[in-house]
């Protein structure tokens, strides 16, 4: 299994492109948490354009901590869930200004601590925001980790679980953005482009289609 993964890794990074959280980059770790926190349920079209435009009216924890919740729901309503989404993304800025002088932590356990941060979003932080070694699941991760045959699982907390078990620390901040792009992409959950996919001969779900 060691030899599978590194083979499908180096395979997916052949077409790799850039995923709606890579844009942010790691100059700002509140963007990184405040687009993760929008990006659920929505696609990244959208939630790059409403955080965007977000940014730009409320440019830091400091604005946002003390934002209209009002203005912030127009603002973010493109994202769906908005009014969830305005309060949980205000509050989070409070709680960041009140216990962390407005900076995001960089550790898991702390991350965990913030309200509306589960381990998705915590893992996406320390990912694009600190490029420390974690392993976001979402959607993409756990459907294509599912198809490959290297778990059997039905939850993407115990695909986490399991993909942190066989793959080596040292590639965990590869996983997310390549399987999220390739999931986009070629993946699809729908009729994915299987002739298109660059890792095919190593898939479980299309060996055993052939077979």
């Amino acid at each position: 299994m060691q030899k599978d993964y590194a083979a499908v890794l180096r395979g997916l990074t052949e077409y790799h492109g850039t995923t709606m959280l890579g844009h942010f980059g790691h100059d700002d770790p509140w963007q990184t948490l405040i687009a993760t926190i929008l990006s659920a349920r929505s696609r990244d079209e959208t939630t790059e354009v409403v955080a965007r435009e977000l940014f730009r009216v409320f440019p830091d924890c400091a604005s946002l901590a003390s934002a209209n919740v009002r203005r912030v729901e127009k603002l973010v309503k493109k994202t769906g869930f908005y009014k969830t989404k305005a309060r949980r993304i205000i509050g989070v800025s409070r709680v960041l200004m009140k216990e962390y002088a407005g900076q995001v932590p960089n550790e898991m356990e702390a991350l965990l601590k913030l309200p509306g941060v589960g381990r998705k979003t915590a893992s996406c932080v320390l990912v694009y925001a600190f490029a420390k070694p974690a392993i976001p699941v979402d959607t993409h991760v756990h459907r294509i980790s599912n198809r490959l045959g290297w778990v059997k699982t039905k939850t993407p907390e115990q695909t986490e679980e399991a993909l942190r078990k066989m793959i080596s620390e040292k590639d965990w901040l590869l996983v997310n953005d390549l399987f999220v792009f390739h999931g986009k992409n070629v993946c699809k959950p729908i009729r994915p482009l299987c002739n298109a996919c660059k890792i095919e001969s190593v898939c479980a779900k299309v060996i055993k289609r052939k077979k």
